[in-house]
């Protein structure tokens, strides 16, 4: 599963003192590579080569300037690696016991009615989506049933997903943004895959 090999590779790039000191010096702000070196105490080849590491599971930023290479933590991602692991070893909310839980066939009952009414109000009958709900539990539902309709081990070019979005409603900047914000889409350099359903924010576990 090719979202796995991404979780393995950030495990690995971390598994290194070096990098995760780069780390906590670029939590408190962006810095040259010349400026990592020195607090460091290391060569600037053994920081550009510890940085391509991190870059390469997209952890921190780039940019050049002059003559000088300026390195920055990438928050997003730290954030979207932070929980993935949990998220897919977890078990399903349904699955844990609960004193004086509802039925589950009478509550997986009440979620598909529910599911099904969000789909007749929001959707028109021939699939287009009429307008985002503010809510966010029918919000969860809504971008549910579009991420499925998208291929699960494919790469989507920022192009090709916008284009997939505008074939159900034609704001696929706020779709796209709220495909990332509730982890059914991962994205890396303008690419977007979709996550495993274990990784999907589940809107069942909202009130």
């Amino acid at each position: 599963m090719m979202q796995l090999d991404k979780l393995v590779n950030y495990h690995k790039a971390l598994a290194d003192p070096t990098r995760v000191r780069m780390l906590i010096l670029l939590a408190e702000g962006e810095l040259t590579g010349q400026e990592l070196a020195e607090k460091l105490f290391l060569s600037p080849a053994t920081i550009t080569h510890h940085a391509g590491k991190l870059r390469g599971v997209s952890l921190i930023r780039e940019r050049r300037d002059k003559n000088a290479i300026y390195f920055s933590l990438d928050r997003y991602f730290v954030k979207q690696y932070e929980g993935a692991l949990q998220a897919m070893l977890a078990k399903p909310a349904e699955a844990e016991p609960a004193k004086e839980a509802e039925p589950m066939d009478e509550k997986n009952e009440k979620n598909e009615k529910l599911k099904q009414s969000v789909l007749r109000n929001f959707f028109t009958a021939d699939g287009k989506l009429k307008h985002i709900p503010a809510q966010l539990k029918k919000k969860r539902i809504v971008l549910e049933h579009l991420a499925e309709r998208l291929q699960e081990g494919r790469s989507y070019t920022e192009k090709e997903l916008n284009a997939f979005i505008q074939a159900y409603h034609p704001d696929f900047a706020t779709i796209r943004r709220e495909f990332i914000m509730h982890a059914y889409l991962y994205r890396e350099r303008e690419v977007y895959e979709r996550n495993p359903r274990e990784m999907w924010e589940r809107w069942e576990t909202l009130a």
